[in-house]
């Protein structure tokens, strides 16, 4: 099965102190253990280092460790999609279409990017806001 696992089910995997650490270490493991085609929007990694890096955890993360985790767990595991302009047109189109406003713009980026790969399931710890800013795909978001 082919999954996109959004940034904040990345987080909770590599973060032990997560409330949600074992939901998202179990999907985390389907892809790096190859059960799973794992796949993530390009804009996920930037995201991804800025809140590994911020987190308010005790030890801090070092943006060194951060970087370490996104290259072993992410970036050798899953394949990185990008967008072109084209689909910053479209998502921008969509949203104003349908009256999304603020930060759901990116979530809307990163299930673009879902909806290129034609994933099977896109996992998420922010399910109803994902159907909300990109009904096609709707039936294929779960939360863990």
């Amino acid at each position: 099965m082919k999954i996109l696992l959004d940034t904040s089910i990345l987080v909770a995997a590599m973060v032990e102190a997560h409330p949600f650490h074992e939901q998202g270490l179990i999907w985390l493991k389907r892809v790096t253990n190859g059960a799973d085609e794992g796949v993530i929007a390009a804009h996920s990694l930037a995201e991804l280092y800025s809140i590994l890096t911020t987190l308010p955890v005790q030890p801090r993360i070092s943006p060194d460790e951060a970087r370490r985790l996104i290259q072993h767990n992410v970036i050798q595991k899953f394949d990185v999609i990008t967008l072109t302009s084209q689909d910053y047109t479209e998502v921008i189109e969509l949203l104003a279409e349908i009256g999304i406003i603020g930060g759901a713009t990116y979530d809307a980026l990163i299930l673009r990017a879902a909806a290129i790969a034609k994933v099977d399931l896109v996992v998420t710890l922010n399910e109803r806001d994902f159907r909300r800013v990109y009904p096609d795909l709707a039936d294929k978001i779960v939360a863990p």
